[in-house]
């Protein structure tokens, strides 16, 4: 049975997953080696429950016990050693994710669950860093975590059928809707739909048809989204975007739609919301 929840990477993803297990009663660490992410990642919490309480959404006593279950720490080895499930969540890149696996291997118990929240790379990339793979899989959180109910558990051929469907009902025991992949699939359900139309905005864009404003109106008004693709790609981050096709072009020597759209943007440190400036200006 899942209590403890440790959460690797105080970036906003991760530290919004940790929030959201702590809101649901699970005992969480969010841990992360630079100590300024850790500060920012509490100063954040106590920020967004205090709102919280401001706008009659949450008691005080909710969240004091909330709190009392929600730790940050550039520990590792403290944030990791009693957890059940571990959900790594930093940044894409490769051989940083196979350090944190090998890590997590050391410290963990060897039936605590380990996750990727990765829909970039697949779990079973780490099954060389992990004793007892069966107890690893992808466990996708979509941003804004704390918002977002869908969570795609993605199951490869290594993960057994007890860590699939344990994080099943751990989702569903953290507020979430989760659906199950039973193999493994470059960029899972949703965002190989919504690459299929992101791929279709940034051919229109690159090749002169119309503007990034265009798209983004057409697909709301006409299509009946939420977001354009464009904004969504300032929401989720330019940056994180820009090096998923760096990644991909690195490793097929193809370059991806989209490419130079992302490029230009991430040399000019226009990240989307989170820097006030990305496809659009928030500032």
């Amino acid at each position: 049975m899942i209590k403890n929840v440790c959460v690797v990477g105080g970036g906003m993803m991760g530290r919004q997953i940790a929030l959201n297990n702590a809101k649901y009663g699970f005992d969480v660490y969010v841990t992360d080696s630079n100590a300024d992410v850790c500060a920012s990642a509490t100063a954040w919490a106590e920020d967004y429950l205090a709102g919280r309480i401001a706008k009659g959404r949450m008691t005080e006593e909710e969240v004091a016990g909330i709190k009392a279950r929600f730790h940050v720490t550039t520990s590792l080895e403290e944030a990791a050693k009693n957890a059940d499930l571990v959900i790594e969540a930093i940044f894409e890149d490769e051989n940083a994710k196979h350090d944190i696996f090998r890590k997590l291997n050391a410290i963990c118990r060897k039936d605590t669950l380990l996750t990727t929240n990765s829909s970039a790379m697949v779990s079973s990339i780490f099954v060389a860093d992990v004793e007892n793979p069966g107890r690893l899989a992808n466990l996708h959180y979509f941003n804004p975590a704390l918002v977002m109910e869908l969570v795609e558990v993605v199951k490869g051929e290594h993960t057994s059928e007890e860590t699939a469907q344990a994080l099943m009902e751990f989702c569903k025991a953290s507020g979430k809707h989760p659906v199950l992949l039973r193999k493994e699939v470059e960029k899972f359900i949703v965002n190989r739909i919504i690459t299929a139309i992101a791929n279709e905005a940034y051919w229109l864009v690159e090749n002169g048809y119309c503007t990034v404003e265009d798209v983004d109106i057409a697909c709301k008004k006409g299509a009946g989204h939420k977001m354009g693709p464009f904004e969504s790609k300032d929401l989720t981050g330019i940056d994180r975007n820009f090096l998923m096709m760096q990644a991909q072009y690195d490793k097929t020597g193809v370059k991806p739609v989209g490419y130079d759209l992302f490029k230009e943007q991430y040399d000019k440190g226009r990240y989307g919301r989170k820097t006030g400036h990305g496809f659009y200006d928030y500032e």
